[in-house]
């Protein structure tokens, strides 16, 4: 799909249907996904004639509201993420996971062979010095999970956009499909890992 490519809205469904409303938000990753769906560039124009967005970072807005489609990039790696997740999903009537941390965990998956006690006392306790240092205990630190869990094991996904991170000419080309009411579908020359 070209970056001239258009989304095409029949006049009468203007007039008719309220703006779609879309969402999205980064749990445990890069941020590399965001940043790809910004990469629509002036696409994101074609975008905002249809659509108004919710919680994202064009926003600022920090708490999802009833959403048509949502949009979630990186891993499951603690507590908090555990609840943006869930009340994401309760609010977008579609979810859409991409990237490689939201579908498989991702590089932050890399510390699941690890014994996240033992790490946190070699960083915190071995490597600062020793003696009276401790694994930081507040409660505004989100407690970390065992392991990076990807995102469909703890809330349905809809549908899956694979890279790392997904390139903004695959991000459209998903969206379009989707909110013109056809199968998406990712051509293999739009998948990338990088």
């Amino acid at each position: 799909m070209s970056k001239a490519a258009t989304l095409e809205k029949p006049a009468a469904d203007k007039a008719k249907k309220p703006k779609l409303r879309i969402a999205t938000t980064s749990l445990s990753g890069c941020f590399g996904c965001h940043t790809s769906f910004l990469d629509i560039d002036e696409r994101i124009l074609q975008l905002v004639e249809i659509a108004e967005f919710d919680r994202s970072p064009i926003t600022d807005i920090k708490h999802c509201g009833p959403c048509d489609i949502g949009i979630i990039e990186g891993g499951v790696c603690n507590a908090e993420n555990v609840h943006v997740l869930r009340e994401f999903r309760a609010n977008c009537k579609t979810l859409i996971a991409i990237g490689a941390c939201a579908i498989n965990g991702g590089l932050p998956a890399l510390r699941n062979h690890l014994d996240v006690t033992d790490c946190l006392t070699r960083v915190y306790c071995d490597r600062a010095g020793g003696k009276n240092h401790t694994v930081p205990n507040d409660p505004e630190l989100p407690l970390l999970l065992e392991k990076v869990h990807p995102i469909n094991e703890v809330v349905r996904i809809d549908y899956f956009v694979p890279g790392c991170p997904p390139s903004g000419d695959a991000i459209w080309k998903f969206l379009t499909d989707l909110i013109t009411g056809r199968m998406p579908r990712l051509d293999h020359e739009l998948l990338r890992f990088d």
